[in-house]
Order: C-alpha cells, then sequence, then structure tokens
C-alpha cells in the first residue's frame, strides 16, 4: 500500500464503454461497472481523482456504451469495505487495494487469462506475477509496484562525520549513535506503529536470513533468526534511544516520512515517492540496500522487501466482456505509467518499463528501485490469510521491543494467531 489520507473522496463517473460478447457476461445491456479504488493521494491536490477522471474520459471516447463509477476510499479503509461488499452480496465489479488471494479462495474472481489476452498477461513482471498467483493461476492483477531501501539524509550525516553509508548492522548502530550525538532527534526512525508496521519488520528479518516463511513457504514467524533480530533492535537501537522520543509501536510509517521531509530523521525505510518529495524540497537524500546482520556479514545480499498493490475482478456481476475491455485499457504502457509517474512507484508490466510514452522511463534515482524489486521478496499475499496474518503483525511487532518487552514470546503469540488464522481457511 503506497497512498495514506484522512478523507474519504468519493466519486461516481457515468462514462459509456463498449463491449460485445454473450447476454450471460451482460454485454450490450447497458450494465455499469464499478471500481472501488484505494486513494493514493494525501490531500485534494494530489488525490487519484484527476487521473481516474482523465483515464475514465478517454476510455468512454474509445468505448462508448456502458457506464462507469469510481469510488475512492483511503487505504486504512479500503479492504475492509471491499470485504463488506462482497459479503453483502453488492461487489463492486472491480478493487484496487492491498490484497486479493482471500477473495481468489473464495471463487470471487475472475482470472487474468479470463480478462487478458495472452501476451497482456505474460507482460507481468515475473516477481509480482508470482505474487499475483494462488497455484499458477494468476488472479491479483499487480498495478503499481515499489521497493525499499535505506535512506540517509546527506547533510546529517556530513554534520555527524559519517563518511560512508552502513553496511551492516553494527555500521547502522554506530552512525545512529553519531547522529545522536549532534542532536539529531529520530537517528533511526523504527515505524511499527499498525499502520504498516509488516513492512518494517520483514525489512529487518530479511537482512538478517529470516523473513516470514520457510524455504517450503510456510510461515516461520518465529524462528531463531527473526527472535534474534528484533533481540538486537531492542537492545541495540530501541533501549538507547536511537529511535526518537516516539516508542516504535506508536509510530507510523507517515508520521516517520513527515519528519524524514522536515529534516528531523537521520535514516529510514523508503521508497521512490519519499525520494522525490525530499529532493523536492531541498534534501540531500542518499538510498543503498538495507544493511545485514553482523552474522550474514557485508558480502551478503538478502532481497529487500518489495511491494505492490492489486486490481481484481469479481465475478459477483458478471460482466466479464466489459471488465476486460477495461483493464486492458487500464494496462496500456501510457495509462500505466501516466499513474506510476503521478505517484513516483514503478508500473507493473515490463512494456510500461521500457517505452517512452509514459514520459522517457524511469528516472536514474528511480532505476535503483526496479534493480531492487527484480530479486525482491513480496509479502506471502498470495495466501488467503494474509489479511489476518499481515493485520496480527501490524498490532503486535512493536510489542517486542517495548522496555520489559519479550522478542521470543511476542513472535511465538503473533505465530500461534497465524497459524489459527492458516487453519480457518
Amino acid at each position: 500500500m503506497f497512498g495514506t489520507t484522512a478523507t474519504t473522496v468519493v466519486f461516481g463517473l457515468l462514462i459509456p464503454l463498449s463491449g460485445c460478447g454473450s447476454q450471460e457476461d451482460g454485454a450490450g445491456d447497458g450494465a455499469t461497472l464499478r471500481l472501488v479504488a484505494a486513494e493514493y493521494g494525501d490531500t485534494q491536490a494530489t488525490s487519484s481523482k484527476a487521473y481516474w477522471d482523465k483515464l475514465t474520459a478517454d476510455f468512454t471516447a474509445a468505448h462508448p456504451g456502458i457506464e462507469v463509477e469510481v469510488q475512492l476510499l483511503p487505504w486504512a479503509d479500503v479492504d475492509r469495505e471491499v470485504s463488506r461488499m462482497v459479503k453483502a452480496g453488492k461487489a463492486p465489479d472491480m478493487a484496487l487495494m492491498g490484497s486479493y488471494s482471500d477473495f481468489a479462495a473464495e471463487g470471487e474472481l475472475y482470472s487474468a487469462d479470463q480478462l487478458f489476452s495472452v501476451s497482456a498477461e505474460a507482460n507481468f513482471l515475473q516477481p509480482l506475477a508470482e505474487a499475483g498467483s494462488v497455484g499458477s493461476t494468476l488472479y491479483g492483477l499487480p498495478f503499481v509496484a515499489s521497493s525499499r531501501l535505506l535512506f540517509y539524509n546527506e547533510a546529517l550525516f556530513t554534520k555527524a562525520g559519517i563518511t560512508s553509508p552502513p553496511k551492516t548492522w553494527s555500521d547502522l548502530k554506530s552512525a545512529a549513535k553519531a547522529l545522536k550525538d549532534r542532536g539529531v532527534k529520530v537517528p533511526y526512525a523504527l515505524p511499527l506503529g499498525p499502520e504498516e508496521a509488516h513492512a518494517e519488520a520483514m525489512i529487518w528479518e530479511l537482512s538478517n536470513g529470516g523473513g516470514y516463511a520457510d524455504s517450503s513457504g510456510n510461515y516461520n514467524l518465529a524462528s531463531d533468526q527473526n527472535i534474534k533480530t528484533w533481540q538486537w533492535v531492542k537492545d541495540n537501537l530501541v533501549a538507547p534511544g536511537l529511535t526518537g522520543p516516539v516508542p516504535p509501536a506508536q509510530l507510523n510509517r507517515a508520521d516517520a516520512f513527515a519528519a524524514f521531509l522536515r529534516g528531523e530523521v537521520g535514516m529510514l525505510n523508503g521508497y521512490p515517492s519519499l525520494d522525490h518529495e525530499a529532493r523536492a524540497r531541498g534534501i540531500g537524500v542518499g538510498a543503498v540496500a538495507m544493511p545485514v546482520s553482523d552474522t550474514i556479514g557485508s558480502g551478503e545480499n538478502p532481497p529487500t522487501v518489495g511491494v505492490a498493490d492489486w486490481m481484481m475482478a469479481f465475478k459477483q456481476n458478471g460482466h466479464r466482456e466489459q471488465i476486460g475491455s477495461f483493464v486492458e485499457f487500464l494496462y496500456q504502457d501510457k495509462n500505466l505509467m501516466d499513474f506510476a509517474n503521478r505517484y513516483h512507484l514503478l508500473p507493473s508490466t515490463t512494456s510500461a518499463l521500457r517505452t517512452q510514452d509514459g514520459g522517457g522511463g524511469l528516472s536514474k534515482n528511480d532505476t535503483q528501485f526496479l534493480t531492487a524489486l527484480r530479486g525482491a521478496q513480496l509479502y506471502p499475499v498470495n495466501d488467503p490469510s494474509w489479511v489476518t496474518v499481515s493485520d496480527t503483525i501490524k498490532r503486535n511487532i512493536g510489542r517486542a521491543v517495548e522496555p520489559g518487552g519479550d522478542p521470543k514470546a511476542v513472535l511465538e503469540d503473533i505465530s500461534a494467531k497465524a497459524g489459527q488464522a492458516a487453519k480457518k481457511r
């Protein structure tokens, strides 16, 4: 999930679309398609509304005959609201949000091969297509994506006498201490609040050879590597006050990013949009791979975290032909690049990354995120229990680094709850 907003933006667009096909698919019967999408902007000026206005206007010009309504909801609400709609028998035709597999498991979604041509389906970047597939069938259509890198404020590093970015955890700790000694408010921002703690947690765990799943794809949340990771973070960053005045369990990503843009943060994990916004404000930003544990050593390069958002198409209203026309249009290179460029994210298709139609391709700064994405590890979003498991991680992992907290007990509790969620599926 890439956008944050505190307000709900809702708008209806009655747009004629064209379609052909059987009456069973709703073709030619004047059906209205409904798309519920997460809001990527955080102000009225940056709202996704402008994008959808233009896209649907262009679409109706090329496909007269069907109407489309677009509803934008905040990231905090969209997954829950779409689930409520589906359970109430009022599913939208399409949704753009952070999860899909629970709907796929219930047989609620059209697969990609029911919507796209073979060449269009094969156009998705391989790591994203794998994450969007249940078994060998693609249900979650990756829309935009990103990877995470460690950002550092170059001016603050210079002020603290730090001459090179950290490569190991010990380097990171030394840099954080130097920043604190020079009065930096937040040497390392550790956002383990409920907004997106699962991202920060996975970044740290991967950098010690752990992660959320074992080699067989089964959850392994309380592995020895993960326990050692959080014990180190607690003892070496949180306890010495190197993560700033706000307890990590209460620090959300949006607040950490805002503090970075105010020049108050020395280091944090970020993605391209933050890099662009910081540079626009005159903040020099360095970006490197997440430092690895001293056990692994600086010569190793564990995967970074990749993140994608998912478009899905619901069967409930039977509008397969019309949905197929719409998503084929949406995933055209120019249209996909328009959205990706608007929010400084990476498009999900190989051809969009090559095309010049989207404004000249990727910038030099964005290219490093693409390189990281090609070898990234994504959340296990194709597991139907992931929605519940990720929520459990988000709401509990911060307890592992609290004063008096026991990382082993916290991780075992999270693991037990994840096991219960998996059994329910």
